[in-house]
């Protein structure tokens, strides 16, 4: 009998210890954790900084609360406001919880404005997170079920359309566009080059607020430090987690310009958001990817996974999709079964639709791709 509720369907494995890219049972079976628990320790598993930054700041200071200045939050808000070029941040403890920062600074925004009824637009397939604003945020229906009414005002529009945006403008309710600069969650779909600069220009001349969900494509997923980097523009509001922690939980609302002033004493708050271990241990995720050049790491590794997976011979494979390290291989066919197949063959993978989705942790060797290469190879060819 399980005494957990069941809304989760785990694969019967149990992790006991990880060391880098692997993972170990309790069998003492080693995985190659191709999907870094779902995009976090990008730099792997126990990686010695981050253990030793934990390892110290517990035998210091856990918490006290954000009544009261806690000076590595400072210092972390600092240094992530200078490296995307923002005004100030909020701390919290997940992307979800960033993510409702952002959606109650839209609203904010909207109500300065005298709009008493403000609507965001996001997109279709799009994830935003769980609790009950950003699943309504989220333009997908199975992640919605079951849970309405749902918050509103939310309006889906097709990702990677500008002129699905630009339909809208007419809407004076409008008070922002929130979008993942990648779709991660439906299968990593990469929009063209220069959407997000095209979706920030109608966002600007319409006073909305360009709100960038970089959840899971922030802190190097992709190459660079942001995702958005790639197109040389800076958000109204940035959100990112997964990777900032490398496994310790916490979220980062950043507001920069008429976005940055909405967030007064009383409007918003967390209790465990911005602790002291939390922000000492995202420091030392900052420093490690600077000081070990992850970014150009990223780049490489990028090239060589695709490559390899591009030489495999089979016509199950209809397009392989990537950025950096988020990668997904579309498939012709239904590929669910190569979920517990893949785990059989100690490789940790996920499916989304018809693709399979990988996220390896940002620290992987070329010998760990070719593991992941030949693996996928052996079960495409088996399907």
């Amino acid at each position: 009998m399980s005494y957990l509720m069941s809304n989760y369907a785990p694969l019967e494995v149990t992790f006991v210890k990880g060391k880098g890219c692997y993972l170990t049972d309790t069998q003492g079976e080693k995985y190659l954790d191709a999907l870094s628990g779902v995009g976090v320790v990008g730099l792997g598993h126990c990686h010695p900084n981050i253990t030793a930054a934990i390892q110290m700041q517990a035998a210091e200071l856990l918490h006290t609360s954000n009544w009261y200045h806690i000076a590595h939050q400072e210092t972390l808000a600092e240094r992530l406001c200078k490296l995307a070029d923002m005004d100030n941040v909020f701390f919290a403890n997940s992307g979800a919880e960033a993510n409702e920062a952002a959606i109650k600074i839209a609203r904010l925004h909207g109500h300065a404005n005298q709009i008493t009824n403000p609507v965001i637009l996001t997109a279709n397939q799009s994830f935003h997170g769980r609790t009950m604003a950003t699943l309504s945020a989220t333009g997908n229906a199975k992640v919605q079920a079951g849970f309405s009414p749902l918050v509103s005002e939310f309006i889906y529009i097709d990702f990677n359309d500008v002129s699905a945006i630009q339909a809208h403008t007419n809407n004076h309710n409008i008070v922002a566009v929130m979008l993942e600069p990648i779709q991660g969650e439906s299968g990593v779909h990469v929009p063209k080059d220069d959407y997000l600069n095209q979706v920030q220009s109608i966002c600007q001349a319409n006073n909305w607020l360009l709100i960038l969900d970089e959840v899971q494509t922030g802190i190097g997923r992709t190459g660079k430090l942001f995702a958005h980097q790639y197109n040389h523009i800076t958000p109204d509001v940035l959100t990112l987690a997964k990777g900032l922690g490398n496994g310790v939980p916490i979220g980062a609302c950043l507001a920069k310009g008429k976005a940055a002033t909405l967030l007064t004493p009383g409007t918003h708050g967390s209790t465990f958001g911005g602790n002291p271990l939390v922000c000492k241990t995202a420091l030392s995720v900052l420093d490690t990817i600077e000081q070990d050049n992850i970014l150009e790491h990223v780049i490489q590794m990028n090239e060589y996974l695709v490559s390899g997976l591009q030489s495999i011979a089979t016509d199950k494979v209809t397009e392989i999709r990537s950025k950096g390290l988020m990668i997904a291989i579309q498939l012709n066919q239904d590929c669910t079964e190569l979920l517990n197949a893949a785990l059989q063959k100690k490789l940790l993978i996920n499916i989304t639709g018809r693709s399979i989705r990988l996220l390896p942790p940002l620290i992987i060797s070329q010998a760990e791709a070719d593991i992941i290469i030949n693996t996928i190879n052996e079960l495409l060819s088996a399907l």
